[in-house]
């Protein structure tokens, strides 16, 4: 059996990590300090409580179980609050990772996949952004992930330690089974948020911004399936075990859609129509986000599954019914 300490597990992305590690025949375990995450999702798998970065919890973690490998959810991702609160970001995002990968170091765990973000390119300067775009992060939360990565590369040349760094573009959706889903609180994605106004539990949808060099004046994202994400982190951790290399991937779905056109979408797949509201533009907010994902595609052989309208229907059963 192979084990897998999953950090932030009982997370949105990092539970349906958890649930396809353990179908593909891993043995994930979980720590999560239950800030963000629900112990609803991760419900039948083995629960550390406690922080990524506490030492003596991870110490004891490695001695109990044979980790091969950390994949690495725990994070604050709100781009808002980053802005207001730096260094909540810094000392969570970057200066608990670095200790981790120091207890990683001192208990010889050869392998870490990194949850990473496209925030740390900044503005496009492309219609697609592949891995060698310039990397000028435009909020704390994408340069907490910024410092990260350069942190790593000295990891590895310093203890040989391994790593894959995975890009996110809009992580969406639920999984396919309704039994688990985005549930954060507050609530500050895009697809959830306008869902909650969809089925009555927000009274309109604020679209901040109408005026950005786009099409519609709204910004561009790609949106990814969770599903899709988790088993990109999979198949990077076989790459890279295989390869014995260190690698980064640009990881989204290739195409944009813009604000304006998910709350259309919406719309249609629900039967509701609610209202929404322009508001000012959010600081740090670029206008478009499209990963070129060829990298990726070539060298794991990964494939998005999931469609915006799959992604939306998928989030909209969860929505519904939600579990917590």
């Amino acid at each position: 059996m192979h084990y897998i300490l999953v950090t932030g597990g009982a997370g949105y992305i990092g539970s349906h990590t958890v649930r396809l590690l353990a179908q593909s025949g891993y043995q994930p375990i979980v720590l999560d300090d239950l800030s963000k995450g629900h112990r609803e999702a991760v419900t039948g798998f083995p629960l550390e409580l406690g922080h990524a970065g506490d030492k003596a919890l991870l110490r004891r973690i490695f001695t109990r179980y044979p980790i091969e490998a950390v994949m690495h959810f725990a994070a604050y991702t709100e781009v808002s609050e980053s802005v207001l609160q730096p260094d909540k970001y810094y000392q969570n995002n970057t200066e608990q990772t670095k200790f981790l990968l120091e207890s990683m170091a001192e208990n010889k765990i050869p392998y870490f996949v990194f949850s990473s973000t496209a925030a740390i390119f900044g503005e496009s300067h492309f219609p697609t952004i592949n891995e060698n775009h310039p990397q000028k992060p435009l909020n704390p939360y994408g340069r907490s992930k910024w410092l990260t990565e350069k942190i790593l590369s000295q990891f590895e040349s310093t203890y040989g330690l391994k790593y894959t760094v995975l890009r996110y573009f809009n992580a969406a959706g639920a999984d396919d089974s309704g039994e688990i889903g985005e549930s954060h609180s507050p609530e500050t994605h895009l697809i959830p948020l306008i869902l909650q106004a969809a089925c009555g539990k927000r009274p309109h949808i604020h679209v901040f911004g109408n005026d950005y060099a786009t099409d519609d004046g709204t910004c561009i994202r790609d949106f990814i399936h969770v599903n899709d994400l988790a088993r990109a982190h999979i198949l990077a951790l076989e790459k890279m075990k295989q390869d014995q290399t260190s690698r980064y991937f640009n990881l989204g779905s290739g195409n944009g859609h813009s604000v304006a056109q998910v709350i259309k979408e919406v719309k249609q797949i629900t039967g509701v129509d609610f209202p929404v509201i322009i508001s000012p533009r959010r600081p740090g907010d670029p206008a478009r986000l499209v990963a070129d994902n060829t990298q990726i595609t070539h060298l794991l052989g990964w494939q998005p599954r999931y469609n915006l309208s799959r992604i939306i229907q998928t989030a909209w059963q969860w929505e519904q019914h939600r579990r917590f």
